[in-house]
């Protein structure tokens, strides 16, 4: 059973649309079928895409909590569901000297004394919530198998406690910029998206909508420019957010339009390797790129 947030496509796109996520017809239909199947959400695409401000979105537009999981390597079972509270346990037992071993392990072993982590806070909630398990190609093959587990049946068991189910099951978007292949098993348990650039006509109604007060014709060439980047052989190509970025550092520039002068000098924003910026300067040719049509 689904999350019930959206009553269909359209209505994704509109709501998105009102805190600032302009959504193509692939992802509004994604979102709509992972909310109304209840499954899990594997978002890929290269980086700076908008694949974590989905999620924020989907909890902006829903009144729902969000809940952040950011995988890196090395991140293990108590940093993703819930270890144990030792200092305040090892106080606990100190203050009760007098009790028996079986009294304290009886006290200590309770929910004072349990620190949720992520997976455990998103099945534990009473209120709706988005759960973001952010950049899950950084994380372990173990993680996957926990994920699974955890993504399976919305419950976690813990051994001192019993089984903890969900009671109001989240919405759950995965990430992921590809840099390992994830399991099949994950990738069967989810909806799956990839999310690419967008085309020149979404970003620039990205651009108009994020930045008040651009003129359209600037809007434009930044959007030009940007794709001629991204068709270049770059270390790190310019996300949305960093288009998003330049076209508000050129208004703040008081730049009406652009020329080689203010691309050069404000080029830093978009690109931030320095071999990246040489080549962009030698090969990037503002007059064929502007006049295109």
């Amino acid at each position: 059973m689904g999350t019930g947030f959206f009553s269909s496509v359209d209505d994704v796109s509109a709501q998105l649309a009102e805190v600032g996520y302009l959504a193509s017809t692939a992802v509004a239909t994604t979102v709509f079928l992972a909310d109304r199947l209840g499954k899990p959400l594997l978002v890929e695409g290269p980086a700076g895409v908008g694949k974590t401000e989905l999620a924020k979105a989907v909890a902006a537009v829903s009144g729902s909590r969000l809940v952040r999981l950011q995988c890196y390597e090395g991140i293990d079972e108590a940093r993703a569901l819930y270890e144990w509270n030792h200092a305040k346990q090892l106080l606990r037992i100190t203050a009760g000297r007098d009790e028996t071993w079986d009294e304290a392990r009886t006290d200590i072993f309770g929910e004072e004394f349990l620190l949720r982590r992520p997976l455990l806070q998103a099945i534990s909630g009473t209120e709706n919530t988005v759960l973001l398990v952010d950049e899950t190609d950084k994380a372990d093959v173990e993680v996957e198998g926990l994920l699974l587990e955890v993504l399976g049946d919305f419950q976690v068991t813990v051994p001192e406690l019993g089984t903890i189910t969900a009671t109001r099951e989240p919405f759950v978007v995965l990430t992921s910029n590809a840099t390992r292949e994830l399991s099949e098993a994950l990738r069967r348990r989810c909806l799956f998206l990839h999310i690419d650039f967008p085309d020149p006509e979404l970003e620039l109604r990205i651009v108009t909508l994020r930045v008040p007060g651009i003129d359209a014709a600037l809007a434009e060439s930044v959007v030009r420019v940007i794709a001629a980047l991204r068709a270049m052989d770059l270390r790190k190509l310019p996300s949305v957010a960093e288009t998003i970025d330049w076209a508000r550092t050129l208004l703040e520039l008081g730049a009406g339009t652009l020329d080689e002068q203010i691309v050069r000098e404000s080029l830093g924003v978009v690109l931030k390797h320095q071999d990246d910026i040489t080549k962009a300067g030698a090969g990037l040719k503002l007059d064929q790129v502007l006049d295109a049509s």
